[in-house]
């Protein structure tokens, strides 16, 4: 399940191997051994992995289903659906609702930077 789950998370962030592999600073090598299923990351690249993809921990490892967006204070998780529940009710700054448009562009800068 992990290694799937990491899979799916890198594609969907649309890096490569080798760029994951940079960013939590590992080699390209050890990635594609997660993703196979030959080796594990440790407790320690488990929680960089679920701080960079923005999910639990529990997700990561297949405790559950429910992928979790988690924000930057850590202080609340919210499912994607939270999320976009929040943009459809969404206002404009100056009261008004706010324009699909730029609901559309909050998606895009979510899902890229939480890869929902």
């Amino acid at each position: 399940m992990l290694n799937n789950r990491i899979k799916s998370l890198r594609k969907e962030m649309g890096w490569t191997q080798n760029d994951l592999a940079t960013k939590i600073n590992v080699s390209q090598q050890t990635i594609g051994s997660w993703e196979v299923g030959r080796a594990e990351p440790n407790s320690e690249v488990l929680i960089k992995l679920s701080e960079l993809f923005g999910v639990t921990v529990d997700y990561l490892l297949g405790k559950t289903d429910k992928k979790q967006i988690i924000n930057e204070d850590n202080k609340k998780e919210y499912t994607a659906t939270d999320l976009d529940k929040m943009l459809d009710n969404a206002m404009s700054f100056d009261g008004e609702p706010m324009s699909d448009h730029d609901r559309e562009v909050i998606r895009a800068y979510l899902k890229g930077k939480y890869g929902k």
